[in-house]
């Protein structure tokens, strides 16, 4: 039992995934009284949901008193807090996930950084999509088909979301599809480029965009900065080759360092390993 919690479960993933789109971990707890989060920093997504009780969230510049059917959404690299009510304390659920797509799929469901709270009263569904996610983990003797059973219920949950906002899917469409289709052409830049030296002015003028408008445009859609995302997309890339039989160097010049000794100190930094260790724990 977690000691700040009433209540506390969770659900891994055992499959460490490179998809579109993948759940990290799911739980489910009933913190007390004046339990606080932060301030910190995530390198992924997380969506927590309100099923009882109160609270309040902090992030970018915002604060938001949340109660049950509330569901508030922390982005990548943004500091954050939140707290329980002293009197009513939340009973909230939630899952973290990532991937590459993830930040263009929450704005389709009309969730953006500005304002990362989806107000809503009916939450059994969602719960169950939760729920669901969880039991995803404990069904198979298959990682990866746990893996892809968890990202399903995943996109369900994230269109129940986007149905509940509805309101701010459709608000100004035609600015908000100009601006994900601009953030959608830098995407595929860098996933195309990333083997290549990029720089964010040649990005923004191959594009035909400013580049400090571009960078805002980038970072409210997805959480991260441009060279944030390009050296997210690289290091994941390299873990999938360092499963390979090639060599660092060889690793190194196939996602964009010509320095194989900057790149293993880069992906130290990322992945809290060396690449040689990194391999050899995944050999064993």
């Amino acid at each position: 039992m977690n000691p700040d919690h009433s209540y506390f479960t969770i659900s891994i993933n055992p499959c460490e995934s490179a998809s579109e789109l993948y759940v990290l971990f799911s739980g489910e707890g009933k913190p007390n009284p004046l339990h606080k989060m932060g301030p910190a920093v995530h390198d992924y997504y997380l969506i927590h949901t309100v099923l009882a009780g109160e609270g309040t969230f902090e992030m970018h510049n915002r604060t938001y008193p949340c109660k049950a059917g509330d569901t508030f959404i922390i982005y990548p690299g943004e500091l954050f807090s939140y707290v329980a009510d002293a009197d009513r304390p939340w009973h909230y659920t939630w899952v973290a996930f990532s991937g590459r797509s993830a930040g263009m799929t929450l704005a389709q469901a009309g969730v953006i950084l500005s304002n990362a709270v989806i107000q809503g009263n009916s939450f059994h569904s969602l719960h169950r999509l939760y729920q669901r996610i969880r039991s995803s983990f404990q069904q198979s003797a298959y990682p990866a088909l746990e893996d892809m059973e968890a990202g399903g219920w995943l996109r369900v949950l994230l269109c129940e979301l986007g149905q509940q906002n509805h309101q701010q899917i459709h608000v100004n469409p035609v600015t908000e599809s100009d601006i994900e289709r601009q953030v959608g052409q830098a995407i595929r830049y860098l996933e195309l480029q990333y083997t290549q030296k990029v720089s964010i002015e040649e990005l923004a003028h191959s594009l035909g965009y400013h580049r400090t408008y571009l960078c805002k445009m980038f970072k409210q859609f997805t959480g991260l900065a441009p060279m944030q995302y390009l050296f997210k997309i690289r290091m994941e890339r390299a873990k999938l080759l360092l499963q390979t039989a090639m060599t660092i160097d060889q690793i190194a010049s196939s996602v964009g360092f010509n320095d194989a000794l900057y790149f293993s100190k880069q992906f130290h930094k990322w992945s809290g390993q060396a690449p040689s260790v990194y391999r050899k724990e995944l050999k064993a």
